[in-house]
């Protein structure tokens, strides 16, 4: 039984489309290199940006900024809602700032230059939890709790793992 370019090509494509989707991703803060700034408006803050995206224990944020005239200050929700710039529970001020994103929740960040986080040169990030097998989808978090959008529920990874490899599996075993 021979297996046709069609097939082989599509189960390639299929693997590496997988791939790409279980991998920790690289995220530029803002989609672009100069988005860590004092907003110009509403809809350019970086909350809205956030709030369209979605972020994965694993993933990691990347902020490109003027390290001589700015920082990223990892705060607790406490600080970010005062602004308060004193305590943070980590300080980046190399230029080329990269965070992992390690737990399930938000994590708050706001700018270490004096004034711009009352300006809005803030940010909340919400990383999805994964759902675990044989439990409720629970609700989103409420706005109130996170100040952020509520996150849409997503599958779990180790669930659409095993279902791959038992689609690959039926796959392989169809074509020899």
């Amino acid at each position: 039984m021979g297996v046709s370019l069609k097939t082989l090509t599509s189960s390639l494509v299929f693997v590496f489309l997988f791939l790409s989707f279980t991998e920790a991703r690289e995220i530029l803060v803002g989609g672009k290199t100069d988005a860590w700034k004092i907003p110009s408006s509403e809809s350019d803050s970086l909350n809205k940006w956030a709030g369209d995206s979605r972020f994965r224990i694993g993933d990691y944020l990347v902020w490109k900024y003027d390290g001589g005239k700015d920082s990223v200050l990892q705060v607790t929700k406490e600080a970010y809602q005062s602004c308060n710039i004193t305590d943070p529970v980590a300080e980046y001020k190399d230029g080329d700032t990269k965070v992992k994103l390690e737990r399930p929740g938000p994590f708050y960040f706001i700018s270490g230059a004096k004034g711009h986080c009352e300006q809005g040169q803030k940010l909340i990030v919400v990383v999805l939890t994964p759902r675990h097998r044989y439990t409720a989808i629970s609700p989103a978090p409420s706005p109130v709790e996170f100040e952020a959008p509520a996150v849409a529920p997503t599958s779990s990874a180790t669930s659409f793992k095993a279902g791959f490899v038992v689609a690959l599996g039926l796959l392989v075993l169809g074509l020899f």
